[in-house]
This record gives C-alpha cells, sequence and structure tokens, in this order.
C-alpha cells in the first residue's frame, strides 16, 4: 500500500478527526439554514452493520447527507463510521481525498459490502440523481427508477434495511423535469448522463444543470424508520423485487405522513 493511501481499500481512508472537523463546522450552518430535524434515530441498530436506504432531494446542492451525518455521530459518536455511496464522477482531484476522509465511497457492492461487513453504516440513495432531480410537483413520492440492487448488498452483507424519508429538499428551486427524454435524443446515454435537469431558481432563473442555482433555505425534515430484518420478514431467499416494493411502500407510507404535516412550501 502506498503511504499516501492511493492503494488503500475505500473503507480505509475514513478520518475520524477530518469526520468530526467538518460534522463541527458544517452540521451546525447546515441545520440552521435548512431548520433541520432529523427524527428516529433511537431505531437505528446500536451495533452492526446496517444498510440505511434514503429518498434523494435537492439536485446538485442535495443537504441529505450533511442533514443525517451530524446528526447520527451526535447521538452515536464517532467509533461507528457512516459511508455514503456516491457516484464515481463526484472523486475528482482533491475533492475526492477529501471525501473519502470524510466517509464518501464510490458506488459499487463490493464497497458497500466491506463496509457493511465491518459494522459501519452505509447510507444509499437508490434513485440516485433520478431521484434528487425529480419534479416538485411530484416531490412526495419515492421513485427508485427500477434500482433494486441495494435489496442484493444488504442480502449479501446479512444486514438490515433502514429506510429513511426526508422533505422539503424539492422545494430549495422549482424542479420543473429530469430531462431524461431530452437527454436520451441527444445521445448524451452513451456517455452515461441519464438526464437533464431543468429547473428554476435562484440567482439565474432557469437552468439547464448550468448555472448551478443556490438552494432556497427550505425546511427539510429527515426521519429514520424501523430497520427491516429481511431474513425474519422475507426467508433466506428473498424476493428482490417483493422486498424492494415492501421497502418503497413503507417509505411511502412514512413520507406521506410528513407530507400532510407540511403547511407550506419552503417553509415548512
Amino acid at each position: 500500500m502506498g503511504s499516501n493511501g492511493v492503494d488503500k481499500p475505500e473503507v480505509a481512508k475514513w478520518d475520524p478527526g477530518f469526520t468530526r472537523q467538518i460534522t463541527n463546522w458544517v452540521g451546525p450552518v447546515i441545520k440552521r439554514y435548512f431548520r433541520a430535524e432529523v427524527r428516529g434515530l433511537e431505531l437505528m441498530p446500536e451495533a452492526g452493520g446496517a444498510l440505511v436506504v434514503s429518498n434523494h432531494s435537492g439536485g446538485m446542492f442535495t443537504p441529505d447527507v450533511l442533514i443525517f451525518a451530524p446528526a447520527f455521530y451526535g447521538k452515536f459518536g464517532f467509533d461507528r463510521p457512516v459511508y455514503t455511496l456516491a457516484h464515481y464522477g463526484v472523486f475528482i482531484a482533491n475533492v475526492g481525498d477529501w471525501l473519502r476522509r470524510a466517509g464518501v465511497i464510490e458506488a459499487s457492492r463490493e464497497n458497500a459490502a466491506n463496509a457493511l461487513r465491518s459494522g459501519a453504516v452505509v447510507l444509499v440513495f437508490p434513485g440516485g440523481d433520478y431521484d434528487s432531480y425529480r419534479p416538485t410537483l411530484t416531490e412526495n413520492v419515492i421513485d427508485f427508477g427500477g434500482r433494486t440492487g441495494y435489496v442484493r448488498t444488504a442480502v449479501e452483507s446479512g444486514v438490515p434495511i433502514v429506510p429513511m424519508v426526508s422533505i422539503g429538499g424539492q422545494e430549495t428551486q422549482l424542479f420543473l423535469a429530469r430531462g431524461d427524454s431530452i437527454a436520451k435524443r441527444l445521445g448524451l446515454k452513451k456517455a452515461r448522463v441519464e438526464i437533464l435537469p431543468i429547473s428554476i431558481g435562484f440567482p439565474f432563473g432557469l437552468s439547464v444543470v448550468l448555472p448551478p442555482n443556490l438552494p432556497l433555505p427550505s425546511k427539510v425534515v429527515t426521519r429514520v424508520l424501523e430497520p427491516i430484518d429481511i431474513a425474519a420478514q422475507f426467508g433466506d431467499d428473498p424476493d428482490v423485487d417483493e422486498v424492494d416494493l415492501h421497502v418503497r411502500a413503507v417509505m411511502q407510507k412514512a413520507l406521506d405522513e410528513l407530507a400532510r404535516e407540511r403547511r407550506f412550501p419552503v417553509l415548512g
């Protein structure tokens, strides 16, 4: 292994001291700006690996991780890392090094399994950009775009799925369309670009990915739900689609409950 850590496994690059600094500095700012609430942390398994499965909101400047991770560390401390699976495209030069030190790892079944088997919590957004750029008019819909790999990861690693939902992120700007049909017509999918999102926000107004608008201070509420023991509920050889359907149904019910609490866009 190189002394600079390049050859280390992804999970070995997590730096608890660096993560603590980021959490202590960024966490309060994000919490105050989005008036963020994280509910249900007491439902998290006290020990062992767990796969936290969440909807994804807010487009390019999604606050999801920066809301959940500080709340988790505030309750459980820094002896148990939270790893977040992310698209390989975010790991650019020094930014990639900082992200890995903070617990962001490249999304792959192998990386997720290594983290889960080490007893860590792994946060995954199955819907990815497809979810985070969903139109604001359908903000309260759980839609992973048909992706079910997270179920296989949990089953193969022998860990529970912990569903989590959040509301408010899709109000940080007005998301009009994912632009997936436009991306297809332009042939962008050949370059692994599946969407070309269109939104209206501050300060640039209309945006087609670029220029990136800044997020409005929408109130964001995140709720952790009861862990799902897959083997106990679905047997030792579960049907992946059946488990996925159940997870999304549980999440949809919880998101509907949060939506009924919400009185005004942005204000919460």
